[in-house]
C-alpha cells in the first residue's frame, strides 16, 4: 500500500515563502517522476512543477524564478519551496509520483497525496 503525505501547506502574506514536503511511503522500488499539482478555487489542477530521478525539472511559466522543486530519492520525498508567493498561488496543492514497483518490470502507477492548502492574502 503506497501513501504519499502532503505537508507545510497554511495562510501566508503576499511576497511570503512557504515550503512544501511530501513524502512516500510502501514498498517502492523507485519512484521515476514526482511533481506538485495544484487546484485553485473553481479551475482545474495544473502542474506547478516536477522533477524526474535524476533531478531534471520542469516548471509551469507563472512559477519560474519563483519556486524551487528537489527530492531526496533516499526518503522518497519531494519538495517545493515557493518564494514571492502572490494570491494566485492560493490552491490545494497535490503531489504526485510515478512509482515503479520492480527492477523487472518497467511499467509505472501513478499515487496522488490528499493536497495541502495553501492560501497567500494579506
Amino acid at each position: 500500500q503506497v501513501q504519499l503525505v502532503e505537508s507545510g501547506g497554511g495562510l501566508v502574506q503576499p511576497g511570503g515563502s512557504l515550503r512544501l514536503s511530501c513524502a512516500a511511503s510502501g514498498r517502492i522500488f523507485r519512484i521515476n517522476v514526482m511533481g506538485w499539482y495544484r487546484q485553485a478555487p473553481g479551475k482545474q489542477r495544473e502542474l506547478v512543477a516536477d522533477i524526474t530521478n535524476d533531478g531534471s525539472t520542469n516548471y509551469t511559466d507563472s512559477v519560474k524564478g519563483r519556486f524551487a522543486i528537489s527530492r531526496d530519492n533516499a526518503k522518497n520525498t519531494v519538495y517545493l519551496q515557493m518564494n514571492s508567493l502572490k494570491p494566485g498561488d492560493t490552491g490545494v496543492y497535490y503531489c504526485s509520483a510515478a512509482i515503479q514497483f520492480s527492477r523487472w518490470i518497467p511499467a509505472e502507477q501513478t499515487y496522488w497525496g490528499k493536497g495541502t492548502l495553501v492560501t497567500v492574502s494579506s
